[in-house]
């Protein structure tokens, strides 16, 4: 009978809902317009954390911000000097790589996460470059796959922002991340995470919507739908240009 009772009191607690913290965040500005004075652009993330009940005190809380553009495959190439000229040698081609990964974290990301959750969740940018499983090659793909990611961080694409989520009283957080003027256009997977020793509590997650408008978006869809008449356009206006800045330097001369 106590055996009975023990297991129904357990299965109503089980039932009862978790007191669990969740995360409720937004942007201040959710689509960026690529037009042709595009420089880049600042997206603000802030957001607060629900709870059914007070925090625990054992654990600070720890928050990170993940905004991720569009995957492709590329193919990282090693260059080797060879009798005084710089040429290609090996390569490896990964499967997928973002073309921008920012990484936000209200402190050091090794105090924030655990390994496990890393690779659970995909949040460094170590994680989010899958490799093509190639047994033809005796190369390590972690070598190449560095050097994508320094190459990346010197163009702005990839980057790791510890200590910039500023969080206040375990309650309320923002931060701001930086588009540079060379991203991709797509869809920017934007993630939330809320950590207690390493290991993530919650998550929210969104979408930012960059896309080329005006003529930019027309000379894209052109170049892409229609390669022909985009390739005669060009030639066309090379060729007014050429004439006319020789028209002027003969206006020019005879001045």
């Amino acid at each position: 009978m106590l055996r009975a009772i023990s297991i129904l009191s357990l299965m109503f607690f089980a039932a009862l809902p978790a007191r669990a913290e969740k995360v409720v965040a937004g942007l201040s500005q959710n689509r960026v317009s690529i037009t042709a004075t595009f420089v880049g652009s600042e997206i603000l993330i802030f957001g607060a954390v629900k709870r059914d009940a007070p925090p625990p005190n054992d654990s600070p809380l720890q928050v990170i911000v993940v905004v991720e553009g569009p995957a492709h495959p590329i193919t990282v190439r090693k260059k080797d000097k060879r009798f005084g000229i710089w040429v290609n040698t090996d390569s490896i081609e990964l499967a997928a790589a973002p073309s921008f990964y920012a990484v936000a974290t209200s402190a050091p990301l090794t105090e924030t996460l655990s390994i496990l959750d890393d690779l659970k969740h995909v949040i460094s940018v170590e994680r989010s470059i899958r490799i093509s499983d190639n047994p033809f090659t005796n190369e390590d793909p972690r070598d190449f796959t560095r050097a994508l990611i320094r190459i990346r961080e010197k163009s702005g694409l990839y980057k790791l922002m510890e200590n910039s989520v500023k969080l206040q009283e375990e309650t309320l957080f923002d931060t701001r991340i930086a588009l540079p003027a060379n991203v991709t256009e797509g869809d920017y997977r934007t993630r939330i995470y809320l950590t207690r020793d390493g290991n993530v509590a919650s998550q929210y997650e969104t979408v930012i919507n960059v896309q080329k408008v005006g003529l930019e978006r027309w000379i894209f869809n052109l170049a892409h739908e229609q390669p022909l008449i985009y390739g005669i356009l060009s030639l066309v206006i090379a060729i007014a240009a050429g004439w006319g800045a020789s028209a002027l330097f003969r206006v020019i001369l005879r001045t």
